[in-house]
């Protein structure tokens, strides 16, 4: 079967153009009501007034399209040389969410299921656009183990990001075994050390997330023994709510840049892959696996329905976790709020 990213030009254009028609009415609200630099010479691209001088948005290489923003200066171009643009690399969803609470980015890209995380206990974030479908995360195990699902991993060493996609897919992975996270020897590491544990022993298993999963299938002979792309939670563009609040304008900018850049993206997989394979210096043939087999950049850019089904699916694992200090009142109220699809809706209008 075709993956939805390879499906043709012409069946994507017409899908998004029949979406854009039914979203016009409230998207023509969204521009009145959320672009405030609309028809200056700063909404121009100019040398006009913009509400901020600076932006700080975060780069990943779980997210492909930060990468195409940040390559062809999508943003720096539309917003001109009077607003100074800082990138800064996110490791993961809990260095994104890092950034946002701690005010060092306005903008960053997280996993779903860690936007919701960080919503729940307190992080004032909301997620404005949907830069993918993934299939990022797996039980990974060594060449030679014996490990064959969930349920070898009782009393086994575990390397997982918590805060994380990754986290929460094991999170899942276990309870169709019908254990829990206390069931295993969690190592909270990072992703990459998560792998550098595992090649080295000290783990039996890494709840693993591309492009460096996929890495160590190649440089490894790591082995995915456990997958389920219905336990990963879309990708998420969030800011923070002070960002939306009184910079709406340069907000539009953003999301639009992310629009054009999921475009281009979809016209030029091969393009999007080297993208890939340059920023996290792995081999093409995997960037170009993770690209075409395991992200799905042809999604609606809209936050909604959708969504919010995925974050309903994994609300009660989460308020059970001990995660979330206020528990599943808590978690209940991040998910009715954690929705900004204004900017969204504006720019898959004007496409």
């Amino acid at each position: 079967m075709t993956h939805p990213a390879l499906q043709p030009a012409a069946r994507r254009i017409s899908r998004r153009a029949a979406t854009a028609l039914g979203l016009t009415a409230v998207a023509g609200t969204a521009l009145s009501a959320c672009v405030a630099g609309e028809g200056s010479d700063a909404a121009a691209g100019g040398e006009g007034e913009w509400s901020t001088d600076s932006l700080t948005i975060d780069w990943a290489t779980y997210n492909p399209l930060s990468l195409v923003v940040r390559d062809q200066r999508l943003i720096e171009d539309a917003l001109g040389e009077s607003v100074t643009v800082e990138w800064v690399q996110s490791a993961g969803s809990n260095k994104a969410n890092e950034f946002l609470r701690s005010g060092s980015a306005d903008v960053a890209s997280t996993a779903g299921s860690a936007a919701l995380l960080a919503r729940a206990n307190g992080s004032p974030i909301k997620v404005i656009d949907i830069y993918s479908q993934p299939e990022w995360a797996a039980l990974v195990v060594g060449p030679d183990s014996d490990v064959t699902g969930p349920a070898d991993l009782a009393g086994r060493a575990v390397a997982a990001t918590p805060g994380t996609d990754p986290y929460f897919f094991l999170v899942q992975a276990l309870a169709e075994a019908d254990l829990g996270i206390g069931d295993v020897e969690l190592q909270p590491l990072q992703h990459a050390d998560g792998r550098s544990a595992l090649e080295g022993g000290s783990v039996e298993a890494w709840s693993g997330l591309d492009p460096i999963m996929g890495a160590a299938e190649v440089e490894s002979d790591a082995q995915l023994v456990f997958r389920n792309v219905d336990f990963n939670t879309y990708g998420f563009l969030n800011a923070t709510e002070e960002f939306i609040d009184e910079h709406a304008d340069v907000a539009q900018v953003v999301v639009d840049a992310y629009e054009q850049a999921r475009g281009w993206a979809l016209e030029n997989l091969e393009e999007t892959a080297q993208l890939l394979a340059d920023a996290a210096g792995i081999d093409l043939e995997v960037a170009t696996t993770v690209i075409t087999e395991r992200s799905n950049l042809d999604v609606h850019g809209v936050p909604g329905e959708d969504q919010l089904a995925v974050l309903e699916a994994i609300s009660p694992m989460l308020a059970d976790s001990g995660d979330v200090q206020g528990g599943a009142d808590a978690v209940e109220k991040a998910r009715s709020e954690i929705v900004h699809d204004a900017f969204a809706l504006a720019a898959v209008e004007s496409q």
